[in-house]
């Protein structure tokens, strides 16, 4: 189970798609050609999958068998895109928490592979009872014994989503993110070799969420909301109804700037809402 790693539904309470939009003169200022090409790798928008929304029977269960091994495609291998990611990670400078003796640390994973042609990462929806109920999350958890943040992140990856992943499959780590609860989440990008078809636990998991990797790269992101205390807060959101927050809003959008976009980017001192701290 990811323990304070995840972000409150959009129907819990969070501001959801009517927080403030991406500053357009930002946006214009932050694309150039280089990264006009980038997007293009990850696919182009399609009419009738606007924001990633996907069909009702992958959000209440497990993902139909045509999604869980897209177009017959063998290991989710994504080529050029996992060469493009692992690129970026190997040039990024990452900065590793420093860790007191019994702070509490989780492992979470960004797990790409294919799904019906087009690269996507797995995002999934905790069952609605015991710790982070209902709450949007990246597939991970809590470090047993002397595990590393990357085994625990492959580990949790396999419990929750049945997506099985190796080291050599690590196509590298971002940013350690201490939230306001005291953990320490180290986030891991997988590319599995294995064939990827995605079975929830659902002791843990109330449904899958693959997200496509182009909705990610779209310019309308991140979008910002203004707290009541005046604070700043970064908002992603993937599709309807599906608004995520820090720490897993900044953890993806990091892993958007840095390992698909190539922009070294921080997000240390992203603030989460109050409903994130349990």
């Amino acid at each position: 189970m990811t323990a304070a790693t995840t972000d409150t539904a959009a129907s819990d309470a969070d501001p959801g798609e009517n927080g403030a939009r991406a500053d357009p003169g930002e946006a214009a200022a932050r694309t150039n050609p280089g990264e006009v090409a980038a997007r293009a790798a990850y696919g182009e928008v399609k009419a009738g999958t606007e924001h990633g929304e996907m069909e009702a029977s992958t959000e209440h269960g497990e993902m139909e068998a045509s999604t869980e091994h897209a177009d017959g495609e063998a290991r989710g291998d994504l080529g050029d895109v996992e060469a493009r990611v692992r690129a970026n990670l190997a040039a990024f400078e990452r900065r590793e928490a420093t860790v007191a003796p019994g702070v509490r640390r989780a492992g979470v994973c960004l797990a790409l592979f294919r799904r019906r042609g087009e690269p996507h990462v797995m995002l999934i929806k905790r069952v609605a009872r015991g710790r982070n109920a209902g709450q949007w999350a990246l597939p991970g958890g809590r470090l047993d014994g002397a595990e590393t943040p990357v085994q625990a992140a492959l580990r949790e990856l396999g419990e929750e989503t049945g997506i099985s992943a190796e080291p050599e499959d690590v196509a590298g780590v971002l940013d350690d993110f201490v939230t306001d609860s005291g953990f320490v989440i180290t986030p891991v990008v997988v590319v599995p070799r294995a064939p990827v078809r995605p079975v929830r636990d659902p002791r843990e998991v109330h449904s899958l969420h693959p997200i496509p990797l182009r909705r990610l790269t779209e310019p309308d992101l991140p979008h910002w909301h203004t707290d009541s205390d005046g604070r700043r807060l970064l908002q992603m959101p993937l599709r309807r109804g599906m608004v995520i927050h820090a720490p897993t809003g900044a953890l993806l959008w990091q892993f958007r700037e840095v390992a698909l976009l190539g922009r070294p980017t921080r997000v240390a001192d992203l603030a989460q809402p109050a409903f994130t701290r349990n």
